[in-house]
């Protein structure tokens, strides 16, 4: 028997219920879910790829499929090879990421054919969570509990603290 494993992507800086959101349907669609922690060169992360694979890791654990976090640093499609994937799973928000992640899929399809693209619509409730977008809350005081767990809410906060930049207003 085929065991059939997909992998979902991510630079997860920090992971959001929007991420859990789709981890958690995209792990019934597949055997084996390969959660690939990676590096976005255009993108200015807040935590380290192993405190974000901990984090990951932590987030997932209640998840009863057989769920892997795994760190990359190489094309997609090469990791996706090296993991032996079938699939790749994706997350939509609006418009704007479909235009971007339709381009993506016909590039890797070009790199192997034979490596299926999966789009999911994120929640409704969760559409305009970005991590991105989170970050800047929590650097500007703002409460970020409606958008990550409590424990990666603390250590958003706790980091951000560090940093000294929280705005007061």
């Amino acid at each position: 028997m085929t065991i059939r494993t997909g992998i979902y992507p991510g630079t997860f800086d920090p992971i959001t219920l929007g991420h859990m959101d789709i981890i958690r349907r995209g792990a019934k669609l597949v055997d084996r879910l390969v959660i690939g922690v990676t590096t976005n060169p255009s993108k200015s992360p807040m935590f380290t790829v192993a405190e974000r694979m901990e984090m990951v890791r932590r987030e997932t654990s209640c998840i009863e499929s057989e769920v892997h976090v795994v760190s990359f640093d190489a094309l997609l499609m090469k990791f996706a090879e090296r993991e032996g994937a079938s699939v790749i799973i994706r997350g939509l928000r609006a418009v704007a990421d479909f235009e971007y992640e339709y381009q993506m899929a016909g590039m890797n399809q070009q790199l192997n054919a034979s490596i299926e693209t999966v789009f999911l619509m994120a929640d409704v409730s969760l559409q305009p969570i970005a991590s991105r977008l989170v970050k800047e809350i929590a650097l500007f005081g703002g409460d970020i509990r409606k958008f990550v767990t409590p424990a990666v809410k603390e250590e958003v906060t706790a980091r951000v603290d560090r940093l000294g930049r929280r705005g007061d207003g």
